[in-house]
């Protein structure tokens, strides 16, 4: 009897252990894209129950938390000769039964059937630039906002989410805008809702590409970066395949599985005309306690080269608190709300333009030979540097969070944009450092955290 019990005993430890790994695979590189629940810094849409498994572990040991980079769901990537995946689905009827409610919700604002995030109506007249053409004398042929999206199993963000990125292509003139949506082995009726989509989109005026993947970037022996990449690039596809159907001026906004306003789509689209930025995101945060914590710390890089907080070897978040520790100039801008300048980031939601991809100079990729094992959105940075394109920002005025009622208790927190906005002062400008950091801090696990060449891989030897 004393054997079996230890044998039960054995058994029963081996399953817990199997359970936590499996809890932890989903955050490991939880880009919020479709193989993390709902893929982000770049995206997986986690499942708001146990989306993070933090249960299972000591908040002083979250290891596992290494690749989590939050880029918001991502799409299948388009290297030459490899045609995309577009999986033909089946509707539930069931499920395409309770689409119409959040249609609905999602083309309007008003509609209280769902709990979601509250947002204030915002300053039009401080956005209306946005819809003002290059050039004046031409009327614009071609898109120039396009958003893009990875979700998985996220239903309950969509009329929040969706319904934020509605308000705003009216604002900016659905024939300026194109929505592309890759949506991954949901079954809980996100595919419904966002296949049934399309007609109300149709007469709405805007291009939506609607398609579907079944790349599983949690999958047994899947590379998790270059899938991630994939489904990124997948969500791009219309726009790598076919740049002059596009502005050349054309901006992408990357959406994670994320409840945000419409003012902080505006607000990131705004800072990046008026800082001349290449590149703008927000700020993303996740409660593992009592208080947040910033999320996408596996991706996002100051321009000291670190990480926005330390993380030491054993993998402890007592730090995160601690957000700038070594950097004076990006701590007093992001206590006073102001854009500063970084070297990467994502963080839930991202703005950029397109000129590097329409003129096929970069895709989102992983590794190479020769370079340290890092996050797709990370990389990309890099390579936006390196082809002239640095001037990237993180505007703090814009806070989102991974779920409508925790984006309620940071908006009380940190304040809606217009808050923010309202004390903006003359000093909001950003003095633009031209080069990169010489070394940036490389990290493919808490127990192995090294600083490398920021253009590690890239020059020739």
């Amino acid at each position: 009897m004393a054997n079996l019990r230890s044998w039960r005993k054995a058994i029963a430890l081996l399953a817990a252990t199997y359970l936590l790994i499996l809890g932890f695979g989903f955050f490991q590189y939880s880009d919020r894209v479709l193989g993390t629940q709902p893929v982000t810094t770049g995206n997986f849409n986690l499942p708001s129950t146990g989306r993070y498994s933090f249960s299972l572990i000591s908040f002083n040991n979250i290891k596992s938390l290494q690749l989590s980079e939050e880029a918001g769901a991502v799409p299948m990537t388009i290297s030459p000769g490899t045609a995309p995946t577009s999986l033909p689905r089946k509707s539930n009827d069931t499920l395409r039964a309770q689409a119409p409610a959040y249609i609905h919700a999602i083309l309007n604002a008003s509609d209280s059937t769902f709990a979601r995030l509250e947002c204030p109506q915002p300053d039009l007249d401080r956005y209306s630039h946005l819809r003002d053409l290059p050039n004046q004398s031409q009327v614009s042929q071609h898109p120039r906002f396009f958003f893009a999206l990875d979700l998985h199993q996220c239903i309950h963000l969509l009329p929040r989410l969706l319904g934020s990125i509605v308000e705003t292509i009216r604002f900016l003139g659905p024939e300026e805008c194109v929505l592309s949506i890759v949506e991954g082995r949901s079954d809980e009726g996100t595919f419904e809702v966002l296949n049934e989509l399309r007609s109300s989109l149709q007469a709405l005026g805007v291009k939506y590409f609607f398609q579907t993947s079944d790349i599983d970037p949690t999958a047994p022996g899947k590379d998790r970066i270059e899938a991630l990449a994939e489904l990124r690039n997948l969500a791009l596809q219309d726009l790598l395949a076919h740049p002059p159907h596009y502005d050349p001026d054309t901006t992408v906004i990357f959406l994670n599985d994320i409840a945000l306003c419409m003012e902080d789509i505006l607000e990131l689209l705004h800072q990046r005309v008026r800082q001349g930025a290449d590149q703008t995101c927000a700020m993303d945060w996740t409660y593992v306690g009592d208080n947040p914590t910033f999320y996408d710390v596996w991706i996002a890089r100051g321009m000291t080269g670190d990480s926005f907080f330390h993380i030491p070897n054993d993998g402890s978040w007592d730090l995160a608190w601690n957000l700038f520790w070594n950097d004076n100039k990006a701590r007093e801008r992001l206590a006073a709300g102001k854009p500063f300048q970084v070297f990467a980031c994502w963080n839930g939601v991202t703005t950029f333009t397109a000129k590097p991809l329409l003129d096929g100079r970069i895709r989102f990729r992983a590794h190479g030979p020769g370079e340290c094992l890092q996050g797709e959105p990370q990389l990309f940075a890099k390579d936006m540097w390196a082809t002239g394109y640095g001037k990237i920002a993180v505007v703090s005025s814009v806070n989102v969070e991974y779920s409508d009622e925790a984006a309620k208790k940071i908006k009380a927190l940190k304040g809606y944009v217009a808050r923010h906005v309202g004390n903006e002062g003359d000093d909001g400008g950003i003095e633009w450092e031209m080069k990169p950091p010489e070394k940036v801090k490389c990290m493919p696990g808490f127990e192995h955290q090294i600083f490398v060449d920021w253009d590690e891989g890239r020059r020739p030897k």
